[in-house]
């Protein structure tokens, strides 16, 4: 049981791209007092926490609602999921359409640059692949554990800006999105895999 909730926490984490979301939290708190950053840290983890277990209890009714199979979600969240690593590792942070305003917290810093459609995706996914109310609940733990480790990163954001400074807030988001990609790779071949094998 442990060490799901360690191989879950982990993967949660990373897929929280918790260093991109640090940097593009950076950049729109650039202007704001320590009060200010602190207080939107909070609405920010709260706005993750609440969508985030949105998708991930009621992602197999989605899945009933619309005749979607999983192995088909698998294979096209894993790809959405690829792309936002791309994203992550060419540095293309979409964060100058907001940077003039100061209600940012859950747009777009909880959704779309945290909870963005490839994190929507796995957590559908993570879902819908729990076979037991245990495995649902372990699962579910980590993920608040994820969250609110993201949450504790940006609450902290000006102690850890300093901490890893300005090549680390370059270099970690993209050591992120090497690990994103690898995850979302291990989805689509796992998607792939599974639809041959029933095809």
């Amino acid at each position: 049981m442990m060490q799901l909730f360690i191989h879950f926490y982990l993967k949660m984490f990373f897929i929280l791209t918790p260093f991109f979301v640090l940097s593009a939290f950076i950049s729109l708190t650039k202007d704001f007092d320590d009060y200010e950053k602190r207080n939107t840290a909070i609405k920010v983890t709260v706005g993750i926490l609440i969508s985030s277990f949105v998708f991930y209890l009621f992602g197999q009714y989605i899945f009933e609602l619309f005749g979607i199979t999983l192995d088909a979600f698998r294979i096209g969240a894993g790809c959405i999921l690829f792309l936002s690593a791309l994203s992550m590792i060419s540095d293309t942070n979409d964060t100058k359409n907001h940077g003039n305003s100061r209600d940012i917290a859950i747009v777009p810093l909880a959704m779309p640059i945290t909870v963005g459609p490839g994190v929507i995706g796995m957590l559908l996914v993570t879902g819908a692949e729990a076979d037991t109310l245990m495995e649902r609940i372990i699962i579910g733990l980590a993920l608040l554990l994820a969250i609110l480790s993201v949450g504790v990163i940006l609450y902290l954001s000006s102690s850890v800006k300093k901490l890893i400074g300005k090549q680390g807030l370059i270099i970690l988001p993209k050591i992120t999105g090497l690990f994103v990609s690898a995850i979302a790779a291990q989805i689509i071949f796992t998607g792939i895999q599974n639809f041959l094998h029933l095809g």
